[in-house]
């Protein structure tokens, strides 16, 4: 096949799964936990290492910040092969107990973002696979991390969470907000439920793995709030997870 619009892809490099960080400099540092990494594309958000982990192929491709681009990416690493989907990224926190360098690893999430409109109807639910984020789970907990499973809320607008008053619609995010952390929201993050939503359409196993940065529902009650932008409890959970799963299917 020819190389992709937008990530420069083929179908050449033979891979099943492929990790998703958000940010272009966290794909090195993901791909160095592989057998024998190499660059094979970087275009526009999307830069792709390619290694192998128990003999199998495995991407690492950033998918940049949001939605749209990680539909996009996405797309086109399913139209290359890819049928295993794990997200590495960071959150905040809005449960109380959780701090930051805690792991949480999310079974579905709320759609507050846009992406998922223009492909299912609101109603439809975003949920993980359930068999590669038990991978996941127990690749967290036998680490020694502090783990936590659950909903979180997938957002488009990152100042409109930390900076609601300032919006025209600040009354409805913040009415949201609160009914969520009743709920039992966990955290708050960008790309999951786009990434949920194409799993279900696409027939194509997606998990996620978060790194807790912060939790400023902690600092507003006067809490302790230690923060953390270490994300390698998050990486090492997403490559355990797939190495479990790769072995349990040969």
């Amino acid at each position: 096949m020819d190389k992709l619009y937008h990530t420069a892809l083929d179908d050449s490099h033979g891979a099943k799964y492929a990790i998703l960080p958000g940010d272009p400099g966290r794909v090195e540092a993901i791909a160095k936990y592989l057998d024998d990494p190499k660059e094979i594309g970087h275009n526009r958000e999307y830069l792709t290492y390619l290694g192998k982990l128990e003999g199998e192929n495995v991407l690492v491709m950033s998918t940049g910040m949001g939605g749209p681009s990680t539909a996009i990416g996405v797309e086109e690493l399913y139209m290359t092969g890819v049928r295993n989907f794990v997200r590495v990224g960071t959150c905040g926190a809005m449960k109380l107990d959780i701090v930051g360098g805690d792991v949480i690893i999310a079974t579905g999430a709320i759609k507050l973002d846009g992406t998922p409109d223009e492909y299912v109807p609101k109603e439809f639910p975003a949920v993980a696979d359930f068999d590669l984020t038990e991978k996941l789970v127990k690749a967290s907990r036998d680490l020694g991390y502090t783990t936590h499973t659950g909903i979180v809320e997938c957002k488009d607008s990152f100042y409109g969470q930390h900076n609601p008053d300032r919006m025209p619609v600040g009354y409805m995010l913040k009415n949201k907000w609160e009914a969520y952390k009743m709920a039992n929201c966990l955290a708050s993050e960008m790309e999951s439920s786009t990434l949920f939503t194409l799993g279900s359409v696409l027939r194509a196993r997606t998990a996620c793995v978060l790194s807790v940065v912060w939790n400023q529902e902690r600092q507003k009650a006067g809490m302790s709030n230690p923060e953390n932008h270490d994300v390698d409890s998050a990486i090492k959970v997403a490559i355990e997870g797939i190495r479990q799963d790769i072995l349990n299917n040969k």
